[in-house]
C-alpha cells in the first residue's frame, strides 16, 4: 500500500473555505480536495482516501495535487474548459442552407444531394452526418420519403 503523501499548503483553511463559497461547481470540487489535504497536512493522507472523502476519482485528486504543486492556487482555480466545438457551418452557409431548405421549388431528393450542393457552393467538404444533424437541429428538417401505395391483391 502506498504511503500517505505529506503536502505543504500555503493557504489557510479559512482562505480555502472563503474561496470555496465563491467558486463555481467544478472549481469547488478542486478546492474541497485542497481543504481535505490542508486538514490532513501534518499526518498526510493518500489520494484514495481524499477521493473517497471528496467523492471524486483518485486520478482527479492526483491531477489537482500536481496542478497545485506546479501552479499554486491560481493554477488550481483556472478555468481551462474551452466549451463547445465551433460550428462546421458559418453564417453565410447557414443562410444558404436555410434558403435552400425553405424553398418549395428546390427539388432536393435527400441530404446527399444537399451535401453535394453546399460543397459546390461553399468550396468546403462536409461530413454527411454533420450536415444531417445540423439541418435537423437548426431547421427541424426531416427526410420525407415518397412510398408506393400498397394495394392488397384482394381489394
Amino acid at each position: 500500500m502506498a504511503h500517505a503523501k505529506i503536502l505543504v499548503i500555503k493557504e489557510t483553511e479559512k482562505e480555502i473555505k472563503k474561496l470555496l463559497k465563491q467558486s463555481i461547481a467544478f472549481i469547488s470540487q478542486r478546492l474541497r480536495v485542497l481543504l481535505i489535504l490542508k486538514q490532513n497536512e501534518k499526518a498526510g493522507i493518500s489520494k484514495r482516501e481524499v477521493a473517497k472523502l471528496a467523492g471524486v476519482d483518485p486520478n482527479s485528486v492526483q491531477n489537482w495535487r500536481t496542478l497545485y504543486l506546479n501552479a499554486g492556487i491560481e493554477g488550481l482555480m483556472k478555468h481551462q474548459k474551452t466549451g463547445f466545438k465551433p460550428s462546421a457551418f458559418n453564417a453565410i452557409e447557414h443562410n444558404m442552407l436555410e434558403a435552400k431548405l425553405n424553398d418549395p421549388q428546390n427539388g432536393l431528393q435527400g441530404y446527399v444531394e444537399l451535401k453535394d450542393w453546399i460543397e459546390k457552393e461553399s468550396g468546403k467538404t462536409f461530413n454527411y452526418n454533420t450536415l444531417l444533424y445540423y439541418c435537423i437541429r437548426n431547421f427541424k428538417s426531416s427526410v420525407k420519403v415518397a412510398r408506393e401505395i400498397y394495394r392488397h391483391p384482394f381489394f
